[in-house]
C-alpha cells in the first residue's frame, strides 16, 4: 500500500486558507476512500482500533483518566451482555465500537441514535431523538461535504450534546455520503474543532461569517489529519495481518482458522475467549505460538487476563 504522499502531509501543516484546507481534506478523504473500498480481511480490526482511539480521546475530553488500555479492559474483561458493568468510560468505547461495527444504513435510525446517546451518558426522550434524526436526514439530503460535517456538530450542540456526539454523527454522515458499508471512526480521535464561540446579538454579519469560516477550516483540518492517521494505521495493520496469514498454515490447532479470523476482525481478544473447538488451554498455547512467530502481540503486559491482537 502506498503511504500518504508527503505533499498531502505538508498541506495540513501551518497557516492556510479555507480553500487550501478544503483541498487537502478532499484529497485525504479520497485516499481513505480507496482504502475502505478494498474491503480487506483486516478491516474489522482497523475500524475497532480507530474506535478505541476515539473513545480514549472522548474520555480525555470528558475529564476522565482512562487510557486505551483501561478502556479495552473495561469492555473485553466484562462478561458478554453485561454492559452495565463496563462503567461510563467503557460505554464510551461501546459507542464508538457501535459506529465501526453496525451497517452504515442503520447508524442514524432513531433506535440506534437513542442507544448511542445513552452510551455517551445522556438520557434523551423520544422527542429529542426524533428531532435529531430529522436534522440528520435533512443534512444527508443536502449538498456539500463541508455543510454536512459542520451541520452534524451544530445539530449535536443544538440539543446540548458534547463535541464527541457531533464527531460520531459526522463520521456516520460521511460514511453514508460516500456509500461505505461501515463507518470509520475519524473525528472522535481528534482534539478539534472546538465548540462554536458564543456571540452577542450585536455581532456583525462579517464577524459571524469569519467565525463560521474558521470553524469550517478547523473541522476540515481535523478531518484531513484523521483520514491520514487512519490510512497510516491501515498500512501498519496490513503488514501485521500479512504476517499472521503467512504463519497461519503452520498452526495445527483445530480452530486455528477461527482464531485468525477473530484477530482480523476485532481490535483484540482475551485469552479466555470462548471459541468453538478450542479449549482454554489450547487457546493460550496457540497465542503463545503466535507471539513466538511474531504474528500477534500481547497488549496488557499482565501474567493473567492477557489480551492479544494484531
Amino acid at each position: 500500500m502506498a503511504p500518504v504522499p508527503s505533499w498531502l502531509r505538508r498541506a495540513v501543516d501551518g497557516p492556510q486558507s479555507l480553500e487550501d484546507v478544503a483541498f487537502a481534506a478532499g484529497a485525504a478523504i479520497g485516499a481513505l476512500d480507496t482504502v475502505v473500498r478494498r474491503q480487506q480481511r483486516w478491516a474489522g480490526a482497523w475500524g475497532q482500533r480507530l474506535a478505541l482511539s476515539a473513545a480514549a480521546m472522548t474520555a480525555k475530553q470528558a475529564g476522565r483518566v482512562e487510557d486505551e488500555g483501561a478502556l479495552r479492559d473495561a469492555v473485553l474483561l466484562t462478561r458478554p451482555g453485561d454492559f452495565l458493568s463496563v462503567g461510563p468510560a467503557g460505554l464510551l468505547l461501546i459507542a464508538w465500537r457501535r459506529l465501526a461495527a453496525r451497517p452504515g444504513d442503520e447508524l442514524l435510525t432513531e433506535k440506534n441514535l437513542a442507544a448511542v446517546l445513552e452510551e455517551f451518558g445522556y438520557a434523551p426522550d423520544d422527542e429529542v431523538v426524533s428531532d435529531l434524526a430529522d436534522d440528520l436526514r435533512q443534512l444527508a439530503a443536502s449538498d456539500g461535504t463541508v455543510g454536512l460535517l459542520t451541520g452534524a456538530f451544530t445539530a449535536a450542540e443544538r440539543h446540548g450534546f458534547a463535541r464527541a456526539v457531533g464527531a460520531w454523527l459526522a463520521d456516520a454522515l460521511l460514511a453514508q455520503r460516500l456509500g461505505w458499508t461501515h463507518a470509520i471512526p475519524l473525528l472522535g480521535g481528534e482534539a478539534g474543532p472546538s465548540a462554536r464561540p458564543r456571540r452577542s446579538a450585536a455581532s456583525s454579519v462579517a464577524t459571524s461569517i469569519e467565525i463560521d469560516s474558521e470553524r469550517a477550516k478547523s473541522l476540515l483540518a481535523a478531518m484531513a489529519r484523521a483520514a491520514m492517521r487512519a490510512i497510516d494505521l491501515s498500512a501498519e495493520l496490513e503488514r501485521r495481518a500479512d504476517r499472521l496469514l503467512a504463519v497461519a498454515p503452520k498452526l495445527r490447532a483445530k480452530a486455528a482458522n477461527a482464531v485468525v479470523n477473530k484477530l482480523l476482525s476485532d481490535d483484540a481478544i482475551v485469552a479466555s475467549e470462548k471459541i468453538a473447538g478450542m479449549s482454554d488451554r489450547g487457546l493460550r498455547r496457540l497465542f503463545d505460538r503466535l507471539v513466538e512467530l511474531g504474528a500477534v502481540r500481547e497488549s496488557s503486559g499482565r501474567p493473567t487476563f492477557r489480551i492479544y491482537g494484531l
